[in-house]
């Protein structure tokens, strides 16, 4: 009997892997229907001190890296990792990267005409706490220009990819901002239907923010069940 088994995607909130509008997923979408490969032990185990591996802490400062301050509005971004059930789901690392403010990736295939900013890698991790909490601080990406249609921008969005216990629990999905007009035009985000698009939105808080000093947002990620959040169902547009 063959371990090969058909494979249906069981929640509709997740984005296809056709998406018209999405022009690259034309090329690379599969024509045959899915199968599930039964995953390794490799697969599904690993160690468990991944914040002692990864040497990263419950928070972050992504405009403290460098000599000098960067440019752009300085955030912070606070939230919990949780289950299903709204259990705190600790010691996961969040890996977090993103543009600076003028929309521009430290990245050798990102040669648009925006500035880099020498203060400003874009790029850093965190462990969650006890109570499944993370935190950090950055400045709130740009948008910029991706060719997939006529002038076509992304949103100014935050990548965050989440590490369980192994390889093979890895969540990648976005933190977009709830005031951007871009998300209502963007093939990306617009794979995701409603309402589970809204749980990458993160939300303004003014509890979070720091008077004169930084602008704060909550993003929440929940990691199984009816509210889970979504994922990045197609390769990194950066």
């Amino acid at each position: 009997m063959s371990d090969v088994m058909p494979y249906t995607r069981e929640d509709a909130d997740f984005a296809p892997s056709l998406s018209t509008d999405y022009r690259s997923t034309v090329d690379r979408s599969p024509r045959e229907p899915l199968i599930m490969i039964p995953p390794t032990l490799t697969e599904t185990t690993g160690p468990g001190a991944w914040d002692r591996l990864m040497v990263g802490p419950s928070g972050i400062d992504l405009t403290a890296q460098h000599k000098d301050v960067p440019q752009g509005q300085r955030i912070i971004v606070s939230g919990r990792v949780l289950d299903d059930r709204g259990r705190a789901v600790p010691d996961t690392v969040i890996e977090i990267w993103q543009a600076n403010a003028s929309g521009r990736y430290v990245h050798s295939v990102d040669n648009w005409d925006a500035p880099l900013d020498p203060n400003f890698t874009g790029a850093g991790r965190v462990v969650t706490d006890a109570e499944g909490r993370y935190s950090y601080v950055t400045i709130r990406p740009g948008a910029y220009p991706w060719g997939n249609h006529m002038n076509a921008w992304r949103p100014g969005h935050i990548h965050l990819s989440l590490l369980g216990p192994a390889f093979a629990t890895r969540l990648v999905t976005q933190m977009y901002f709830p005031d951007d007009p871009l998300i209502e035009i963007d093939p990306i985000a617009n794979a995701v239907p409603m309402p589970a698009r809204q749980r990458m939105v993160g939300r303004f808080d003014i509890k979070t923010t720091k008077p004169a000093w930084a602008l704060g947002y909550l993003f929440d990620v929940v990691l199984k069940g009816r509210n889970e959040t979504p994922f990045e169902d197609h390769d990194h547009d950066h």
